[in-house]
């Protein structure tokens, strides 16, 4: 009896016990391990700027506030790549409102609501105002357009007014930075000591003779590199190689490609659509219900696709063209007729000859060159082998192709006269100069307005859930059956359809492993704490692809280890006892540089390189070497070097000539030049100060 009271008296604390651990099992992953607060720590902490904690609710917001933002301006949900943008975007926009706001407000930096005023619709309107404000037919920008706007805001829908409210706030957060950056840029200054070094480093030349041994003539093979030797040469050169958080893979990937069987059901499809389409009352309308692929309803001859286009000759009203495979997509058409466009379409091809430089001798050099190449191929001579040997425009691979193109701006004005003023196609029999310099045209296909009325439906092979299976299984097998490096090792040597790639030195931000595009599942596994060096995953689905991986290397920016840079630091040291062996070899050997060659024996070199200079020199075999070059600007001419150990090799280097730059009065454009290079850097240079300053704490990786 006393055993039942005692039940009963501790009844109630087993209840609430049962309920607790209910409780904790149900919701414990989000109160305990996930990102709450609830019992202390930092798991809701996605990142730190200048002190202030950010949260993950907080920058969740942000992203949410951008995300209805993208939606309102495209009319579509973010892809996930979209929305890894986003979260960039919201990451900086909190960067500038903490991290930069401090500096502003150090400085007194602020954008007035007046300063506001004058750039929406004052007299210093904002580039971004007058873009979002040119009539892109006419391409004129009327201000008046936007007192319009601002007026009838009120009566717009909420999102419209919050977006010109967000528009607003960017255009002052735009300034402010601009403000910013300009006083950084005024703080630049070259001193005339450093314009008339740099001067003298471009102007004064050298005549330099080299005795060359390059690393690359003693076989790696036969230097042997120690681990001990490693860790002295990190220890020696510790601030070339900081240390970083990241993950060494290799991996395999089982294929979800279409197979055969899915091309054919597709092709089997898209007949049976064809038939529907010619049938279909409203094509348009039924095209782009049963479409992958949105086409536009009117093409010129140049937008459509080459099979198509060759289609025009026997184009019938009604009549059904494909199906044409386009990679992994099957098109129809259905032609409707012609209707007249505002504006033309043409193709020409073309040879640009520049001149040399910007003076009038240079210019007529050309135009002799170009009047010369004109001739030869009025005379029968081929445009496209002449294009491809003479042209200097990236066109000359393809025989000067330029493809077709409208007369709405995308050619230079003289350029797109002539061609658009031609009647027929063929060669215009004149050059044609444009600030790039002269060009001869042929037309390929003369000027048109004609639109076509093309219904399409394009359908996209996609594997079926039997190739999808098959992948899986695929996958699967090779995973339970490898659980150790050793094991993944013989399993791909094995297998000769699998192909191991490796990744290494993946940042913890990563989203995309090598061709690998939105692959962050693996990096998270290869993050996690639990993950260990030589583990092997569970097959991961990314894209169109299964993928196994296996963990290679971990580094930690905070301890850097010989193994984080085996690779460049075994490169490094066998380069070193390279250069001891070529020293060692060439010793204290006499005459000229030619008998030194002949002594070594094989592998050296010997080299001449005229009118090389300090700022920007190439020598020629030794490549670009400060050192050497160093060397051989320090030497008196008809003096020789010590053996000097080079990026690439061990050079004796001889000056033979030095023409010493000439006497000029004024530095001035070597002082422009100067601070032009260094103030183009400034934004880059103020946005990492500002981070290093404001101690940045980077945690998003932890999050998605």
């Amino acid at each position: 009896m006393s055993v039942i009271n005692k039940i009963r008296e501790r009844s109630g604390l087993a209840v609430g016990v049962i309920a607790v651990s209910l409780i904790l099992f149900i919701v414990g992953g989000d109160l305990l391990g996930g990102r709450s607060l609830l019992f202390g720590g930092d798991q809701q902490k996605i990142g730190e700027i200048a002190g202030k904690s950010i949260a993950y609710p907080d920058f969740n917001a942000k992203v949410d506030e951008l995300r209805a933002q993208f939606e309102q301006q495209t009319g579509r949900a973010p892809a996930e790549q979209d929305i890894a943008q986003l979260r960039e975007q919201a990451w900086n926009q909190m960067l500038f409102e903490i991290a930069y706001q401090k500096e502003f407000d150090k400085l007194g930096l602020k954008v007035s609501p007046e300063e506001l005023v004058d750039m929406v619709q004052g007299n210093n309107i904002s580039p971004a105002v007058r873009q979002a404000f040119t009539n892109p037919q006419t391409g004129v920008f009327d201000k008046s357009g936007i007192i319009s706007y601002l007026k009838g805001l009120k009566n717009l829908p909420p999102q419209q007014q919050q977006a010109w409210a967000n528009f607003e706030k960017n255009l002052a957060s735009d300034r402010l930075r601009e403000k910013y950056e300009g006083l950084m840029r005024l703080s630049i200054f070259a001193t005339t000591a450093e314009a008339q070094k740099e001067y003298q480093a471009q102007n004064t030349k050298a005549d330099v003779k080299f005795l060359f041994v390059p690393y690359y003539a003693i076989n790696d093979t036969t230097v042997k590199v120690t681990d001990s030797q490693l860790q002295d040469y990190l220890d020696k050169h510790k601030d070339e190689y900081p240390g970083v958080n990241s993950r060494s893979i290799q991996y395999v990937t089982f294929s979800v490609a279409p197979s055969k069987e899915d091309s054919a059901t597709l092709y089997n499809d898209i007949k049976n659509l064809a038939r529907g389409l010619g049938a279909a009352q409203n094509d348009s309308t039924f095209a782009q219900q049963n479409s992958d692929v949105r086409v536009p309803l009117y093409m010129t001859a140049g937008e459509m696709p080459e099979q198509l286009r060759a289609s025009i000759p026997t184009f019938s009203p009604g009549g059904i063209y494909g199906p044409f495979r386009e990679g992994n997509t099957y098109f129809i058409y259905k032609y409707g007729g012609t209707k007249r466009d505002t504006s033309f379409t043409a193709r020409a091809s073309h040879i640009l000859i520049q001149p040399a430089a910007k003076t009038d001798s240079a210019k007529a050099e050309a135009r002799r060159r170009a009047e010369a190449i004109l001739s030869q191929i009025q005379g029968g001579a081929s445009f496209e082998a002449l294009a491809q040997t003479n042209s200097a425009d990236g066109s000359a691979q393809n025989g000067g192709d330029l493809g077709y193109f409208k007369n709405n701006g995308q050619m230079v004005k003289p350029f797109e006269t002539a061609v658009f003023g031609a009647t027929s196609a063929g060669l215009i029999p004149r050059l044609v100069e444009t600030d790039f310099g002269y060009h001869i045209i042929k037309v390929t296909q003369p000027k048109t307005n004609v639109l076509y009325r093309i219904a399409a439906i394009g359908k996209t092979i996609t594997p079926s859930q039997i190739t999808r299976d098959e992948a899986l299984r695929k996958a699967d097998e090779f995973a339970s059956q490898v659980r150790t490096k050793e094991a993944f090792d013989a399993k791909v040597k094995e297998d000769k359809s699998l192909v191991m790639a490796t990744a290494e030195r993946i940042p913890e931000g990563a989203n995309q492993i090598n061709a690998l595009t939105e692959a962050r599942p693996v990096v998270r596994w290869a993050f996690d704490d639990k993950t260990d060096i030589n583990d092997v995953s569970e097959p991961f689905e990314i894209g169109d692809q299964y993928v196994i991986a296996v963990l290679t290397n971990k580094t930690d920016k905070d301890d850097v280890k010989v193994t984080d840079y085996k690779n460049e630091l075994t490169a490094k040291v066998r380069n070193l006892l390279k250069a001891e062996q070529i020293v060692s070899k060439l010793g204290s050997a006499t005459g000229s540089l030619e008998a030194m060659a002949q002594k070594y024996g094989a592998g050296a070199l010997v080299e001449t390189v005229p009118d090389v200079n300090l700022a920007t020199g190439f020598l020629r075999s030794a490549g670009v070497d400060p050192v050497a070059l160093g060397t051989a600007f320090g030497l008196k001419p008809g003096k020789r070097s010590k053996p000097v150990v080079g990026e690439a090799g061990v050079l004796v280097l001889e000056t033979t000539k030095v023409t010493p730059a000439s006497a000029v009065a004024d530095y001035a454009l070597y002082k422009t030049q100067l601070q032009q290079n260094n103030a183009s850097r400034t934004g880059f240079y103020i946005n990492e100060a500002i981070k290093e300053a404001a101690k940045v704490e980077d945690r998003r990786a932890k999050f998605y």
